[in-house]
């Protein structure tokens, strides 16, 4: 079990470093995107044959126009969602996309993430594929993901901005101190410029972590010893589980037992799809409707 959890934590900083790496290359990305939307507008056609390798911009370009959807990753969100049944996959799991099939779906656009998908879609533009990398690690950046898809796909975004507004509370009511684990090898908490940062600051939590500074070089998230937890000492807890059993081994923690959030059964567990990773629109907004129940009380 020990070991499980070790493996976790290492296999969570790489995925966490690659954010970071993203993060020097910001204004490149926002540079390819009005590249991407100039290249298309001027061809004079509209796109219509879109493969999407993130699970988010697939769930986003579904519901915008689910015609223009021709080739998904192998993401485990898909795996029971009826909507992508007949779409095919071009990729197993978190495998690397298969270029070949990929190609054979003669697609106008491929979409990827910056930071994961730069490999292939680097081959991709080499063949003549027009190719879009993505990067949503805040709401704005949600917001700003959405209105591009629906230019390119010339979409009406509307009808989605606005389910996003319904996920976010117009008023907390009440303004509790809280502290997101998700690690436990090491304890990793999200500061405010993470996406699970950010989403906090929708909801106007006092989010502990928010303004520190990590010592590992992954920009949005703070490496926390037991005794910062222990110092922390929130109103309530959320542990990020990607699997079960990461709640059960922080109970192990000696701090554990002396927190306020556990004396007072304010410990919550959430999935790392939604919190930490955006993940799909379905997941987003699990988790804010998880993020009120947790915040009230």
């Amino acid at each position: 079990m020990q070991r499980r959890f070790i493996l976790f934590g290492l296999i969570l900083c790489l995925t966490l470093g690659i954010f970071a790496c993203t993060n020097t290359t910001t204004e490149q990305a926002k540079n390819t995107d009005a590249t991407t939307i100039s290249t298309l507008q001027q061809s004079q056609q509209l796109v219509q044959r879109v493969v999407s390798l993130t699970s988010l911009s697939a769930d986003i370009l579904y519901q915008l126009d689910s015609t223009k959807l021709v080739g998904i990753s192998g993401s485990n969100l898909f795996k029971n969602d009826s909507r992508f049944k007949n779409i095919p996959r071009v990729s197993e799991g978190q495998a690397t996309p298969n270029l070949e099939k990929i190609v054979a779906l003669k697609p106008d656009l491929v979409i990827g993430a910056e930071g994961f998908s730069n490999l292939i879609t680097d081959k991709l533009k080499e063949l003549g594929i027009t190719t879009l990398l993505t990067k949503v690690d805040s709401w704005e950046g949600l917001q700003d993901l959405t209105k591009t898809l629906a230019k390119i796909v010339d979409a009406d975004s509307t009808p989605l901005l606005n389910r996003y507004q319904t996920f976010v509370p117009d008023k907390p009511a009440q303004n509790p101190s809280i502290l997101v684990l998700v690690s436990r090898q090491p304890i990793l908490s999200p500061s405010k410029k993470s996406w699970a940062g950010n989403l906090l600051e929708k909801f106007q939590a006092k989010n502990l972590t928010a303004d520190l500074q990590g010592k590992m070089s992954v920009p949005g998230y703070v490496t926390l010893s037991a005794e910062k937890v222990l110092e922390a000492n929130p109103d309530v807890l959320i542990v990020v589980s990607p699997q079960p059993g990461l709640l059960k081994s922080f109970k192990s923690e000696s701090f554990w037992n002396q927190l306020k959030a556990t004396k007072n059964n304010r410990v919550y567990e959430f999935d790392y799809y939604g919190l930490v990773n955006p993940g799909s629109v379905d997941a987003i907004e699990k988790a804010c409707q998880q993020l009120k129940v947790a915040l009230s009380g």
